[in-house]
């Protein structure tokens, strides 16, 4: 199908067990497919992937989603077995999924869980930062302000993790 043409497999040996997204999103904007890593480190393996997707605005270009990944593993751990799809876009979707921190809601596509786990990402990231300022903040009128924003921002969270 023309969203997913072809799915690469990168194996990639590492030196430490850190791996800046940075390097992955390079290797992403410069091949135009869907690309899986496997990143080694020792004796342990770890699968990370974005969500990559042709873009409909702009003929050619692919737009890239988050990094998704999964925990450290033992390398005997992982099969050389694929889950069995009827077309790429399938099996592409099955890669995927096991790395998605949360589950698919009835009905959600692919794309559309993709971007409901980066609004969940975002959101979280402004609660942290929000409860960090609220922990510095001395006066009592800006501190009940923040914890109004901070309630707000939790009812968002909630709102985008249950089904």
């Amino acid at each position: 199908k023309p969203a997913v043409p072809e799915i690469q497999i990168f194996d990639i040996l590492l030196k430490t067990d850190e791996l800046n997204e940075a390097v992955l999103h390079c290797i992403d904007k410069a091949i135009p497919f869907p690309i899986i890593y496997r990143l080694q480190f020792q004796d342990q393996v770890k699968i990370t992937a974005a969500y990559k997707r042709p873009s409909e605005a702009e003929n050619g270009q692919w737009v890239i989603s988050d990094y998704f990944s999964d925990d450290w593993l033992p390398s005997d751990s992982l099969t050389a077995e694929l889950p069995v799809a009827l077309d790429l876009s399938g099996l592409y979707r099955q890669l995927l999924q096991p790395l998605l921190t949360w589950p698919q809601q009835s009905g959600e596509s692919l794309q559309a869980q993709v971007e409901r786990i980066s609004k969940i990402r975002k959101t979280d990231n402004e609660r942290r930062k929000l409860e960090a300022r609220l922990q510095k903040e001395k006066q009592f009128n800006r501190k009940v302000e923040l914890n109004a924003q901070l309630r707000q921002l939790k009812q968002q969270l909630v709102a985008l993790t249950t089904h």
